[in-house]
């Protein structure tokens, strides 16, 4: 995830900006999916649509139905650029598991299981390209205000936090830094997250396989399920891919590389004609997936590993070299039993689906970008 110019390197002044709504609910015989939308009220200390274009486009209760799990945005009200903070409140056991060729991370070595710290306090996302992983100072100054991380005898704490960043240099130049991780953290909340052009993914884009002249915006999403065992899992999905979005419930294309004269090129067709360019650092997606069931950090790998299933589900193409797609785990383990490590990574890999295509379907399109909502006929 290294940025491909040499853009200017201005500092922002954060003003924070976060958004909640209302609920709904879809339901199965013996899985509540979570898939709300609503309009959303701004807070006072910005507009609901900052210049850019940033503005959210639902909320669903999503990832934060785990109970202890919360979830903030800092979107630059001048900028379409952010930050987004999923925090584990009292901590979770963590794993992680990185399909793409081109990472933007930090701190994920710790996760391994063979080393030594079990638990984690939180994950970010954040915009910026690699400037953005100095987001990461700002939610561990959060957490230590509130005396949350590893302890380390008589000095206190260290916070956990490892993180990912997704590139949006082509449509802002400003890089979150501290300021913006802190914000996020503050603002973090248990009810309805806020979905679409906020936080890290305010600046998101996918379908870029024929250059940004024909991309499409991507955005924040986040879907749940719920089985009457008491087993919930979540997750949380930063969408900047490269490829386009399907939907896997009909396998169509619902946001990508446009075509000429209106609809889609579909990246599954250019892949079988001339190889485009790579795209480089620009086609990553972010998940984090929480869930309540008990695991061990081997496991909380394993169910990081399964949830990918989803992203390639809905991501085509997905995970190629010049990619950082990455997928975070948190198990706060407040479930002992009734549940299998498949069951819970089969689950995974349903709700980052879901997660994906309610990011494109709640985006907000910028200036030249359009989002899903912009296209004629949509069908959300």
């Amino acid at each position: 995830m290294v940025p491909m110019s040499q853009e200017s390197r201005r500092r922002a002044r954060p003003v924070a900006r976060c958004a909640r709504g209302g609920t709904g609910s879809h339901r199965t015989p013996l899985i509540a999916i979570a898939a709300g939308t609503a309009a959303l009220a701004p807070l006072p200390a910005a507009p609901q649509s900052a210049p850019g274009g940033s503005g959210a486009g639902g909320a669903a209760e999503g990832i934060t139905r785990v109970e202890g799990i919360r979830v903030g945005h800092f979107t630059y009200p001048n900028a379409a650029t952010g930050c987004t903070v999923v925090i584990a409140d009292g901590g979770a056991v963590g794993g992680v598991d990185v399909r793409g060729g081109a990472p933007g991370t930090v701190e994920t070595d710790l996760l391994d299981p063979v080393n030594t710290v079990e638990r984690v306090d939180a994950v970010f996302v954040s915009g910026g390209s690699a400037y953005g992983l100095g987001t990461r100072g700002g939610v561990m100054r959060h957490l230590e205000e509130r005396g949350q991380g590893f302890p380390v005898g008589g000095t206190g704490v260290v916070p956990i936090v490892p993180g990912a960043i997704v590139f949006d240099l082509r449509v802002a130049d400003v890089r979150p830094g501290p300021d913006c991780g802190y914000q996020a953290a503050a603002a973090a909340g248990a009810g309805p997250v806020a979905e679409g052009s906020v936080g890290a993914g305010a600046g998101a884009t996918v379908g870029k396989m024929r250059g940004m002249a024909w991309a499409m915006k991507g955005g924040v999403g986040t879907s749940s399920a719920t089985l009457e065992s008491g087993l919930v899992v979540g997750a949380l999905a930063v969408v900047n891919a490269v490829g386009d979005v399907v939907d896997p419930r009909t396998g169509e294309t619902i946001a990508g590389a446009r075509a000429e004269g209106g609809g889609f090129a579909d990246a599954r067709r250019i892949l079988r004609g001339e190889p485009p360019p790579p795209r480089e650092g620009e086609n990553t997606t972010v998940v984090i997936v929480a869930t309540n069931a008990r695991l061990t950090k081997a496991r909380a790998a394993k169910v990081a590993r399964m949830a990918h299933d989803g992203l390639a589900r809905a991501v085509v193409p997905s995970h190629t070299p010049s990619d950082g797609d990455t997928v975070f785990s948190l198990a706060t383990g407040t479930l002992a039993e009734g549940f299998s490590v498949g069951q819970v990574g089969a689950l995974a890999a349903e709700v980052v689906a879901e997660a994906i295509v309610r990011a494109v379907r709640s985006a907000h399109g910028l200036p030249s970008i359009p989002a899903v909502r912009d296209l004629p006929g949509d069908g959300r």
